[in-house]
């Protein structure tokens, strides 16, 4: 599983984000949330070595998933973590898949394949 380090899942719709964290938890992942891309990065800088994998929504208020991406990757710290974008645009979930981005899965998410992503990473 997480050898110790934890997903950080970075999604504004409470309802989601609850639902993903209690099935990765369910399979013994530890699990951080964030509402939006500046609390993630407010966590993430705060622990960057503890984390695996960060699941991110695209479309999100304060600070939105490419907003996000682009503080990450300017971050040394933070660049190399891995991230899995979860969103329901299945057009912006095409052109994501871009250096650091392993996946995109679209919502509603299939939770099964959101496990075997996680699994190659944590």
């Amino acid at each position: 599983m997480t050898g110790g380090k934890s997903i950080l899942v970075v999604e504004d719709d409470a309802d989601v984000r609850g639902a993903v964290a209690a099935v990765l938890e369910s399979a013994g992942y530890r699990v951080v949330e964030a509402e939006h891309g500046r609390e993630a990065l407010d966590r993430l800088r705060s622990a960057a070595s503890g984390f695996c994998l960060i699941l991110l929504d695209l479309f999100m208020p304060e600070m939105n998933g490419w907003a996000f991406r682009r503080e990450q990757m300017q971050d040394p710290a933070l660049a190399a973590i891995p991230v899995l974008v979860l969103t329901a645009d299945s057009y912006a979930a095409q052109g994501v898949v871009t250096p650091g981005v392993v996946a995109a899965l679209t919502k509603p998410v299939e939770f099964d394949r959101l496990l075997k992503v996680v699994a190659q990473y944590c």
